[in-house]
C-alpha cells in the first residue's frame, strides 16, 4: 500500500495557487483513476482505492502548509504504512517551471510543509518535486508562492498535471524512474 500526499493550504482561496500543485496533481490523479469521494480523515482530506491494481490512499491535509506533518504523521501510523512507501507531491521552486523530479530523503530545501512532514515522521520518503520556477529574488517568494498560476502557465501545468496522473501507476509499484520517464515522453509528445 501507497500514501500519496499532495501538499498545499486548505481553502477555495488558495486552489490555484502555486504552493498548492501538489493537491492539483493528486486531484488530477483521483479523477484519473475513478478515486474518491473525498473524505474528512487525519486532519485532511483522504481518498483510496486501486491505481494500476495497487492499493494507495490519497491524503491532501487540510492543516496549512507549516503544519502537514501532523496530517501525514496521523495517516501513517494509522495505516500503518512505511516511510519509503509516502510519496509527496509538492512545489519546488529550484526546478524551472513544468520540470520535475522525484528523490528519497535529502533536505528539505527551505520547504515549510516538507519540514513539518520530516519533524513528524523522518526524512526517508519520496517526494515528486513539481518546478514552478522562481521569482528571482529571495523577498519575492512568499507572494509568488501564494498567488495563482498566470494563465500562460496552464500551457505546461495541464498537460504535466494529466501526465503526472497517468503515469502515478508507475508510483504506485515504487518505479520512480518509470514513472519520471513516463511524464517525459508525454510532456514531448505535447510540444
Amino acid at each position: 500500500m501507497k500514501l500519496f500526499v499532495g501538499l498545499g493550504n486548505p481553502g477555495g482561496e488558495y486552489a490555484r495557487h502555486r504552493h498548492n500543485v501538489g493537491c492539483m496533481a493528486l486531484d488530477r490523479i483521483a479523477e484519473r483513476h475513478g478515486l474518491g469521494p473525498w473524505k474528512k480523515r487525519f486532519h485532511g482530506l483522504a481518498c483510496d482505492g486501486l491505481i494500476g491494481g495497487r492499493k494507495v490512499t490519497l491524503l491532501k491535509p487540510t492543516t496549512y502548509m507549516n503544519d502537514s506533518g501532523r496530517s501525514v504523521g496521523e495517516a501513517q501510523r494509522y495505516l500503518k504504512i512505511a516511510q519509503g512507501d509516502i510519496v509527496v507531491f509538492h512545489d519546488e521552486l529550484d526546478l524551472a517551471a513544468g520540470k520535475i523530479k522525484v528523490k528519497t530523503g535529502g533536505g528539505n530545501a527551505g520547504h515549510n510543509g516538507l519540514r513539518s512532514i520530516s519533524a513528524h515522521l523522518g526524512n526517508e520518503y519520496a517526494r515528486v518535486r513539481i518546478g514552478i520556477g522562481h521569482p528571482g529574488a529571495k523577498e519575492l517568494v512568499h507572494g509568488y508562492v501564494l498567488h495563482d498560476f498566470a494563465k500562460a502557465d496552464m500551457a505546461w501545468l495541464e498537460p504535466l498535471l494529466d501526465a503526472i496522473a497517468e503515469a502515478s501507476a508507475r508510483l504506485a509499484a515504487g518505479d520512480e524512474a518509470r514513472f519520471l520517464t513516463d511524464v517525459s515522453r508525454s510532456q514531448r509528445s505535447n510540444d
